[in-house]
């Protein structure tokens, strides 16, 4: 931002969180500038009547309203009565720690929001700098500062717009909203070709692993029809086998949570929310000796392959990793301890990844009120397996390949993490003057 110049002269704001402002604008409770909640579902609104439900959940501070759920209103929650229109501001008075802030645009503004939320409308205010004023970083912070409750904080809207906010002239207004409407499409543009871009490589790395898993390296070899449809031909030297020929099942449990000598002592217990990187090196929750040995779980040696096998996540990814040391499972999870003798734990926790589309398809238990696995539909697998050699190369190359890939990644998710953090930056300084946008368009 070093390209715009600040203002001629600063006066003191008198609000600490805000600091100096440019001498002629004014510094306003948000109450002065805007109504709040104005609008609400009429009491008399039948059962069946059919609304597009936004809660807390479906707002971000960078993404703005990411989606509706359509309901009966009989079905929604009793929170959901708010309503909203064009160029009004959703503010969080609710888990304010989540910053769920957002413009209501054209698409959402027939949609019920929840009572979570503080429906801020400009009055005082040009409506178009309203939404600026509300994404002011300093402001977001100052909202969940002055919440209350530590597990649960909240704010009541009576409070939030008491708060006090920096007013341009109105012609500023108009101006340094122009000015934001440009320079952050222009952000989000670039952030929406890296978050494609991050796609891509995504795509290209789980298309290297299945074609390495299932054709090996070596594009001259003799291949052969596999009698699997949905993995077709592999080389013909490669043994067909069944899952259940190379690997023991475990699955875990959970020791009584009534009982305090069950927990937090020294064993990993992993369920699905651990379930986040190849290597489950520890646990969020752990149990003791006495809770291993009075439950359905049981240690699980170092080398296992843990796979989730209930759990909502499932409905579009299967997640899997190894454990570096022993471990303990709840009731969601599953470990495969492998023959070592005839397949790599690594090379099937390759296949399950570069498989991971098709095998949704095929071990998903039919019927379930939870997604989840169905165990003889996993165990009966065939799996087209190449020698101890060959594993070792595969594994190795695609180590590499993917490491590569993963650098590329990352860079792309440190670029987008810098242009979110120069998105917010330019929003703060702008609508509190630490910039002079006038002439700028």
């Amino acid at each position: 931002m070093s390209q715009y110049k600040a203002y001629p002269a600063y006066k003191d704001s008198g609000v600490e969180w805000i600091g100096q402002v440019p001498e002629h604008w004014e510094v306003k409770p948000i109450c002065r500038v805007t109504s709040v909640n104005d609008d609400a579902l009429s009491d008399s609104t039948t059962g069946s009547t059919r609304i597009s439900y936004v809660d807390i959940s479906s707002v971000g501070y960078t993404e703005g309203i990411k989606q509706a759920t359509e309901m009966a209103f009989e079905d929604a929650p009793s929170r959901a009565r708010r309503k909203a229109s064009t160029g009004d501001v959703v503010v969080s008075t609710v888990r304010t720690y989540l910053k769920a802030v957002a413009a209501v645009t054209d698409e959402y503004a027939d949609c019920i929001f929840s009572t979570g939320f503080a429906v801020l409308r400009a009055r005082q205010l040009e409506q178009s700098f309203l939404k600026w004023m509300i994404l002011n970083e300093l402001l977001v912070q100052a909202i969940e500062a002055h919440s209350e409750g530590l597990s649960y904080p909240a704010i009541n809207a009576s409070a939030l717009v008491k708060l006090k906010s920096v007013i341009p002239p109105p012609e500023e207004q108009a101006t340094i909203a122009a000015a934001l409407d440009c320079e952050t499409a222009r952000i989000d543009a670039l952030i929406q070709k890296k978050t494609r871009f991050i796609e891509l490589l995504k795509e290209k790395r789980q298309a290297l692993i299945t074609h390495a898993v299932t054709k090996g390296l070596d594009p001259n070899v003799n291949m052969k029809d596999s009698g699997i449809e949905w993995i077709g031909q592999v080389p013909e030297h490669w043994e067909a086998t069944k899952l259940k020929h190379v690997a023991a099942f475990s699955g875990g449990g959970t020791p009584s949570k009534e009982n305090p000598d069950y927990w937090n002592g020294c064993i990993p217990w992993v369920s699905p929310k651990d379930m986040k990187h190849e290597v489950i090196t520890d646990s969020i929750d752990h149990i003791t000796t006495k809770g291993l040995e009075n439950s359905a779980t049981k240690l699980i040696d170092s080398g296992a392959v843990l796979l989730v096998a209930r759990s909502g996540i499932l409905r579009h990814t299967i997640p899997v990793g190894i454990n570096n040391v022993p471990v303990s499972l709840n009731q969601d999870m599953k470990a495969l301890s492998l023959d070592e003798t005839r397949v790599r734990p690594r090379f099937i926790l390759r296949w399950v990844q570069g498989l991971n589309r098709s095998l949704l398809g095929i071990w998903a238990k039919e019927g379930a009120t939870v997604e989840s696995l169905e165990h003889e539909y996993v165990a009966n697998t065939r799996l087209p397996l190449p020698d101890l050699k060959e594993q070792d190369a595969i594994l190795a190359t695609l180590d590499r390949e993917t490491a590569r890939i993963n650098a590329l990644i990352s860079k792309a998710e440190q670029s987008i993490t810098l242009l979110k953090e120069r998105r917010a930056a330019f929003i703060t300084a702008a609508v509190t003057g630490q910039i002079d946008l006038r002439g700028k368009q």
